[in-house]
């Protein structure tokens, strides 16, 4: 039998259960219970760095598929907490190894999987492992209410308008920290408060930016204000007030409030703790009733009537416009454009996009605009607009030119061909498919860890971690049936390998009966960049002999 050898440990450290160390202990255990294994028998998969709070690790994922691939009889690890800290995880885990008849051994807690009370003990030891994790992350939150109340500021970089000033030093889980709080920085306040009118005025985020940029008013670093920069301001309750209507706002949407109607002054400004999830990718933004929200040291800068108003216009913005504004959807994607967002502006060196000229008397009617221009007219950009109809023209009938001159550009598409052919991406559905059968695994592993027997603890964790599964499971139910509607769009609207070969066969008889998509996938296919002077164009097409 051959034995996979699982360690892990978060920080790299040569202390305490080092993974050198967890190893040794999992083959001394090994020898003793099956003397007759030898040292080639066993295979090691360490993971330092990596937590457990799930089961994304490299070396776990690669010991998963050697189990799976029947390679591996038995695994072993030195503590339960080494390879999952989610009753779910592990649940899954043991199910998986039991039906491919996989042992499992923990030699810390002394057991394996070669009885039912192992199973059941292995179960409650990871439900005390994840009951640790959320006690320590109750604690990181009882810290952050501690600060809230004196409201420190937490140090890093501060919001536009502020500099940090020392405070004192907190002791802090037995760590002594030094305390910061806000202090009105004159040069640049004058700024947030502008953006902050001038919205109210304006009620646009785009509004606003073309202001500051005719303003010539720039950001700390110099820069002209990007729509998510000035929106960003906007939503921070750093500049609200603390008075009666922000004390409603927040309490009307349920977040953790430590200030009182006492509090409510209006001279000094808010302070909000736990605003972003930083255990996951790309630290998103937390809902407000997630928010830890205090009276802070600092001076507020805008009532906390205006700053309530702001947040209600944004939020009408966004359900007006059926998007968010400041993430416009890509104007390269539109039904009438072949060139939109594949023109490089060569003054500023940013894309050009169609923009409608909306004459009553042809409303067809477009140009080719640089982003910068139309961003902030000509302070930004004083590159002169292409009519969309022409440059449309000149590029169809240049290529149709290259076609008959360059035999190259079919070898080319030849290529491609063949790389379609077998790079084919595996259809989004399956993975949809695939991801809830997984998760009804995992529902189905939990209902197993119960009927092995379990305290009152161990089945309220179950529990709670099922109704998270039957959550997911909805969500992915209504995205599997969102992807069917779709499809069918996407098949009228992708370029297939079918449509490869057809092209290659003879591009310029077909190129004019194509749809304004196969169009436009047919130039991306060919044309690496067009560059316009203001002047004239610059097209550079692939060459089969290079990939520039």
């Amino acid at each position: 039998m051959k034995f996979a050898i699982y360690s892990r440990k978060s920080v790299h450290t040569a202390k305490g259960d080092s993974i050198d160390n967890q190893i040794l202990e999992c083959k001394k255990r090994i020898f003793m219970q099956f003397p007759d294994t030898s040292g080639s028998d066993t295979i090691i998969y360490a993971d330092e760095g990596y937590s457990a709070k799930n089961t994304e690790r490299p070396e776990f994922q690669k010991m998963l598929a050697a189990i799976r691939e029947k390679q591996i009889g038995g695994v072993v690890c030195y503590r339960l907490d080494r390879l999952s800290r989610s009753v779910g995880d592990f649940a899954n885990l043991i199910d998986e190894l039991n039906s491919l008849d996989v042992i499992f051994i923990s030699v810390s807690e002394n057991f394996d999987t070669s009885s039912p009370m192992g199973r059941a003990m292995m179960s409650i030891a990871s439900v005390f492992a994840q009951l640790e994790r959320e006690t320590i992350a109750e604690r990181v939150r009882d810290n952050m209410h501690a600060l809230a109340r004196k409201g420190q500021w937490l140090g890093g970089t501060p919001p536009l308008g502020f500099i940090t000033e020392k405070l004192e030093k907190m002791i802090i889980d037995g760590k002594t920290k030094t305390t910061y709080k806000l202090k009105l920085n004159p040069d640049e306040i004058n700024t947030v408060e502008i953006i902050f009118e001038k919205f109210l005025e304006l009620k646009s985020l785009s509004s606003v930016s073309r202001h500051l940029i005719a303003q010539d008013i720039k950001s700390r670093s110099g820069k002209m204000f990007s729509l998510l920069g000035i929106k960003e301001i906007l939503q921070n309750p750093v500049y609200c007030a603390a008075d009666m209507h922000a004390l409603a706002y927040f309490t009307g949407h349920d977040a953790d409030v430590c200030f009182e109607e006492k509090d409510c002054t209006g001279e000094f400004g808010l302070l909000a703790y736990n605003k972003r999830d930083h255990h996951k990718k790309n630290i998103p933004r937390n809902t407000i009733d997630k928010w830890i929200v205090a009276a802070g040291k600092h001076a507020g800068v805008v009532s906390g009537e205006d700053w309530v108003a702001v947040q209600k216009l944004l939020e009408a913005n966004k359900l007006t416009d059926g998007r968010r504004e400041d993430k416009p959807p890509a104007p390269a994607h539109n039904g009438y454009a072949l060139l939109s967002g594949m023109i490089r502006c060569n003054i500023c060196n940013s894309r050009m996009f169609a923009k409608h000229r909306y004459k009553k008397n042809n409303p067809a009617l477009f140009d080719y605009v640089c982003s910068n221009k139309i961003r902030g007219s000509r302070k930004l950009c004083g590159s002169e607009n292409i009519s969309g109809q022409e440059a449309d023209g000149v590029i169809c009938e240049y290529l149709a030119q290259e076609l008959d001159s360059r035999p190259d550009i079919h070898t080319y598409l030849d290529k491609l061909k063949k790389e379609a052919g077998g790079n084919k991406h595996e259809n989004p559905l399956n993975i949809i498919s695939k991801r809830i059968k997984q998760k009804q695994s995992e529902k189905k592993s939990l209902l197993q860890a119960l009927k092995l027997g379990a305290g009152e603890v161990l089945i309220k964790q179950i529990n709670e971690e099922a109704a998270i599964i039957d959550k997911e499971l909805k969500a992915l139910e209504a995205e599997r049936i969102r992807l069917v509607k779709k499809m069918s769009a996407l098949n009228s609207e992708e370029l297939r390998t079918e449509l490869i070969a057809k092209t290659l066969a003879d591009l310029k008889k077909i190129f004019s009966n194509l749809s304004i998509h196969e169009k436009r996938t047919i130039i991306r296919l060919l044309v690496k960049e067009i560059v316009w002077d203001g002047e004239s164009f610059d097209i550079f097409i692939y060459s089969c002999s290079h990939d520039g």
